[in-house]
Parts: C-alpha cells; sequence; structure tokens
C-alpha cells in the first residue's frame, strides 16, 4: 500500500522566488534600458492605434478625432466599392507572394551554396559582397535599375549583341516586366542579408555528422538533403510563418520610383493607394480604412500559417 502511495505521489510546486530590492538594484542597468525600450513601445507603436478612430469617422482635421462625424463601417464600404483599390489588392498580394516565394528561397539557396565554399577567404569576400546591397537606399537601386534597363543600358545591349532581340526593349512601359522586375530588385539587394541567419543556423550543425555521412560515402547533394536542411528546417519554418504576415508589405518605395502612367495598373500598392487617395486627398479616414485592412489580414495570415504549422508537427510563433 505504501508503495503505492509513493508511486502517486504528489510533486509539489516550489514556492516562487520573491524578487528583493537587492537583486533590483544589482540589474538597474538592465530594468532602465528595458524600461526605455518599453515606453518608446508604448509612445511609437500603441498610442498612434488610437488614430484608427479615424477609419470609423468622417474625418475633418478641424474637428479632430473627438468631434468628427461617426460613420461607422461607410468607409470600408466605400474602399471596398472602389475598383481602384480591387486592383491594388491584387497588386499588392502578386507582388507579395511573388517576393516572398524568390527571395525566400534563394536566401536558403545562397546560404547553403556559400556553406559549400571550402575557401574561408573566398567565403568571406563573397558574404561581404552580398552584404553591401542591402544598405543602399531604393533610391540608389532603382537609379541602376534604370540606368542597366534603359534603351542604351548594358541589359539592351548584351539582348541585341546576341542577337536575342532585334531593337532596344522599353521595359518600363510594358507592364508584364514590372512585376519581375520588382522580384529581381528585391533579390539582389536582400539575398545577402536574409542568408545570415541561416548561415548561422548551419554552422551550429554538428560537424560529425557531416564526417559520417562523408565515410558512409555521402555526396554533397547527399550531405545537403539528408544534414543541411533538415538541420535548418525549425529556422526556415519560423521564418516563413514571420514573413508569411508581410506579404501585403510588398513595397511602397521600389513601385513608386520605378512606376510610371504606363504601367499604373500593375505598379500601384496599397501603400501608394494610401498615400494617394488617403494623404494627397486629404481623406485621413479612407487612408486609414485601408492601413487597418492591411494589418488585418496580415494577423489573419500569421494565424493561419502558425495553425497549419501546428497541425503538421512543426515550430510555431504562439
Amino acid at each position: 500500500m505504501s508503495s503505492i502511495t509513493n508511486s502517486k505521489s504528489v510533486k509539489l510546486k516550489e514556492p516562487r522566488k520573491k524578487i528583493t530590492w537587492r537583486e533590483i538594484k544589482q540589474q538597474k542597468v538592465l530594468l532602465l534600458w528595458s524600461a526605455v525600450i518599453v515606453v518608446y513601445g508604448v509612445i511609437f507603436y500603441y498610442l498612434p492605434l488610437g488614430g484608427w478612430i479615424m477609419a470609423f469617422q468622417n474625418y475633418k482635421p478641424k474637428d479632430g478625432l473627438l468631434h468628427s462625424q461617426i460613420v461607422g463601417l461607410a468607409k470600408f464600404k466605400q474602399l471596398f466599392s472602389d475598383d481602384t483599390f480591387l486592383l491594388v489588392i491584387r497588386n499588392t498580394l502578386a507582388m507579395g507572394v511573388l517576393n516572398l516565394i524568390v527571395t525566400f528561397v534563394m536566401a536558403i539557396v545562397f546560404a547553403i551554396l556559400l556553406n559549400e565554399v571550402k575557401s574561408r577567404g573566398g567565403k568571406k569576400v563573397v558574404q561581404t559582397i552580398s552584404y553591401l546591397p542591402h544598405f543602399l537606399s531604393w533610391i540608389i537601386v532603382t537609379g541602376i535599375l534604370h540606368d542597366a534597363l534603359s534603351g542604351t543600358g548594358i541589359i539592351n545591349e548584351l539582348l541585341v549583341n546576341l542577337g536575342f532581340i532585334d531593337q532596344p526593349i522599353n521595359f518600363f512601359a510594358h507592364t508584364k516586366f514590372f512585376w519581375p522586375i520588382v522580384a529581381f530588385a528585391n533579390v539582389w539587394k536582400e539575398t545577402g542579408w536574409n542568408a545570415i541567419i541561416y548561415l548561422a543556423a548551419i554552422t551550429a550543425i554538428d560537424p560529425s555528422l557531416y564526417e559520417a555521412a562523408s565515410i558512409d560515402g555521402a555526396g554533397r547533394w547527399a550531405k545537403i538533403r539528408n544534414i543541411t536542411l533538415p538541420g535548418i528546417k525549425s529556422t526556415i519554418v519560423i521564418l516563413l510563418l514571420m514573413n508569411v504576415g508581410n506579404v501585403l508589405n510588398a513595397g511602397f518605395e521600389i513601385q513608386y520610383l520605378l512606376g510610371n502612367g504606363l504601367v499604373q495598373s500593375v505598379s500601384q500598392t496599397i501603400d501608394i493607394y494610401v498615400l494617394k487617395w488617403g494623404i494627397s486627398q486629404n481623406d485621413f479616414a479612407i487612408g486609414t480604412a485601408a492601413g487597418i485592412f492591411k494589418s488585418v489580414v496580415s494577423i489573419v495570415l500569421i494565424v493561419i500559417a502558425n495553425v497549419i504549422a501546428k497541425r503538421s508537427g512543426e515550430e510555431q510563433l504562439f
């Protein structure tokens, strides 16, 4: 009887250790910086959410938030009855998904290929060069694109000299080229930077696994498929979940700078719509409604992706 009682004994929880003033004083620098970060977050991330009330008002700057007329969901109905906004949603989703797929895959491929470089010095040089475009502003990047893709640019010269085309192409006058150009620009600018975390995850893999695979006669591709990819799988899933929420953040600068009247039907994004109709036309309510729509969709996408990952037994955000 006593053995049964002992086997089913309940493990008592240890009482939580009380925080003393001495410990607070020891950690005062950490607590001070934490307080600064919390205050910064409250001021710049949470207090501005009070402005969301504009989306439910016929907001007039002279009346302010407290005295503007409440119109309920009228601004949202106006938003979704606008064919321009529906076109903008299509453009944003298309470029967001394309950018997500291309930049995500290229960062993984680049990290794996860079890890396979045996020369330590060569790896550092390539890694450093690949980081540099991340620190360039979109103004500079779009300027480079304009020069490279212009009628007298290097791309047209190569295509003409190699016989692929008879005369130069105006890449910025055809809608079919705009999305690939945006995707290419994002890949060129961010691949090296995005690969950093994958390289860090690869270096955390036990080297003895690669040694054992070599003894078994595994080649490079077999090691990548059976060791490297499974070793960074959790990192890939977590970053994918985080990036899914940014699908509607397809960009603003590059579309605004490269866009023109000829490609306007494919270059307009939600952010440009907010600038054009919400700020330039002083209709802050419609701009706020568009911003709320983007935020809600992003949250829904993250939740759905997290649920799918949970049911698949993969890593989760929450």
